[in-house]
């Protein structure tokens, strides 16, 4: 091993992955927005260790002085999406960016590992601003489920534990637990319809709710203090029968008593 300094020259690495953790977490808020369906589920990054650096390197002869761009995984993203349907989409989100670029793709999942590893993987280039100026960064992004990212967690963990020489029945085991784990991805997306349809009541029944407390709250402010009171009673029952319909129309009576309160007028009761 070389005498440079490891923590410098991970700098911009860690910059990397923080902005790019950013920028995709705020694509899953936007898309959110536009669509109230977001392919994103989550976020996360990671810059690898030392360790592993040096393993890889060796493992792949890659030589000290030709890391940079020997080693296109030393900044990773990962990105977890729903269904396998949203890979794709995730993907090519990405290639229409035009503040990095994608280098090259590698699809495991229509050609899963023999182990049954799946996962997309998109190798890209980064320009980092550092303090010394720009810096192109080589970074991985992986796009899987969250089944497959359950799988490859685990399996990780249990290379590392043995060196990468894992025991036979070890393989055979891990190899199906990768096949249901890809049925599941296929149950998922046959109902697919259904889930995101369960998905989008729960997130109106919750907005609603959110709504018509916030509201309940300002009628304090404008001293309707008894309508408050008696909206809060309305909205106990309510919730208590789950009766999201009823608590639509709690949230445009208060609405209306807002507004009133606002013109001026003397709003009127329930």
């Amino acid at each position: 091993m070389d005498d440079r300094d490891w923590g410098t020259f991970l700098l911009p690495y860690e910059q990397t992955v923080e902005e790019l953790k950013v920028k995709f977490k705020t694509m899953r808020s936007e898309l959110k927005k536009r669509e109230e369906y977001t392919p994103i589920e989550f976020v996360t990054g990671r810059v690898k260790r030392l360790s592993s650096i040096l393993e890889k390197a060796q493992r792949l002869n890659v030589k000290m002085e030709d890391l940079e761009t020997g080693i296109e995984d030393i900044a990773g993203i990962r990105i977890m999406c729903q269904f396998v349907e949203d890979i794709r989409r995730v993907a090519e989100f990405i290639r229409n960016r035009k503040d990095l670029e994608v280098l090259y793709e590698k699809d495991y999942i229509t050609n899963y590992k023999e182990s049954g590893y799946r996962s997309f993987h998109m190798i890209i280039k980064y320009p980092v601003q550092t303090a010394l100026g720009q810096k192109i960064v080589l970074a991985e992004i992986q796009i899987r489920t969250l089944a497959m990212n359950f799988w490859a967690t685990i399996e990780h963990s249990l290379n590392y534990k043995y060196r990468e020489s894992l025991p036979d029945e070890m393989r055979i085991r891990l190899k199906t637990a990768a096949e249901a784990a890809s049925i599941l991805d296929s149950e998922m997306s046959s109902i697919r319809e259904e889930i995101l349809e369960a998905q989008k009541t729960f997130e109106e029944n919750s907005n609603a709710t959110t709504q018509v407390l916030k509201a309940i709250h300002q009628l304090y402010f404008y001293h309707l203090v008894n309508e408050a009171i008696e909206c809060q009673g309305r909205f106990n029952e309510i919730w208590q029968a789950q009766d999201m319909d009823a608590m639509k129309d709690l949230l445009d009576h208060v609405r209306k008593l807002l507004s009133e309160a606002k013109k001026g007028s003397q709003p009127y009761g329930l």
